[in-house]
């Protein structure tokens, strides 16, 4: 089997098998919007009772609701040459699991899913469908992807989707995020979720000794002692970024999470939207 098969089947396993709980979709909502307030009528369905302005008026009131438009949701995934990387496998195989996963979950909601590939500028645009092949076609882009030697650009990213998304949507951008984005202009006009791709071994290397190590987003090759020392000042610079980069985020009131390579793609997406 594949690798994109494999992607898909477990993928799809995962939102649509009531082997796996039945679960609902990770986009879970009531589905409308609350309008206004009016005196209730016989008939009319006693749980949108509103029983604080009931009590407070001495009869009842019922909530009146507008069904909601579908959701309209956006997949941008991040291939710069750093997801060319993994211990257990490549964070790129993993971005494209995300994609798959979330395709799945927003097909089944019966909502719009489409999806951008970046690197320093625009790759590719799927428009938005509904359709089971957008899922398989996003997933099998990303896997075919040559990501070596590619760099990233937030802001075009940014600029980008703000100028194009006219109708607010929920962004989920994917990428390692090894530098630090601005999204405040974006999240004012739409919700923005960062999933941050990692590989364990990237955040905490083992001492190497004299190596040689290949920079697959700039090809240079950067060579050194790799001892204790070393790693341990490495490490340390890693968990700076990282903070800097969790402050950018709740700072563009930006919601995030972090999924290893090693991770289940399925229960670190349902952890991130439970209770949304």
């Amino acid at each position: 089997m594949s690798k994109l098969k494999k992607i898909l089947v477990r993928a799809r396993r995962q939102v649509f098998s009531e082997m796996s709980g039945n679960n609902p979709s990770i986009f879970q909502g009531e589905g409308y919007d609350f309008i206004e307030l009016r005196e209730y009528m016989a008939g009319d369905d006693i749980r949108y009772i509103d029983w604080n302005i009931t009590a407070k008026m001495q009869k009842p009131f019922i909530k009146i609701f507008r069904e909601e438009r579908e959701l309209n949701v956006v997949v941008a995934s991040v291939l710069n040459g750093g997801v060319h990387f993994g211990s257990k496998r490549f964070k790129q195989e993993v971005i494209a699991e995300i994609n798959a996963n979330i395709g799945f979950s927003v097909l089944k909601n019966g909502d719009l899913l489409s999806s951008y590939i970046f690197t320093d500028k625009m790759e590719s645009y799927n428009k938005p469908s509904k359709k089971n092949f957008q899922v398989q076609k996003v997933t099998k882009d990303i896997l075919d992807f040559d990501a070596l030697n590619k760099s990233v650009d937030f802001k075009v990213l940014s600029d980008t989707l703000y100028k194009r998304l006219k109708r607010k949507s929920l962004i989920l951008v994917v990428g390692d995020f090894f530098e630090i984005p601005d999204f405040r202009l974006l999240a004012k006009k739409h919700e923005v979720i960062a999933i941050i791709v990692r590989d364990k071994l990237e955040e905490h290397p083992p001492a190497m000794g004299f190596s040689s190590l290949l920079d697959p987003e700039s090809g240079t090759t950067l060579e050194g002692d790799f001892n204790d020392s070393s790693i341990l000042s490495y490490v340390k610079k890693v968990m700076a970024h990282d903070h800097k980069l969790y402050e950018r985020f709740r700072k563009d009131k930006v919601r995030f999470t972090k999924i290893y390579t090693d991770s289940l793609v399925s229960v670190e997406l349902r952890r991130l939207f439970e209770g949304r």
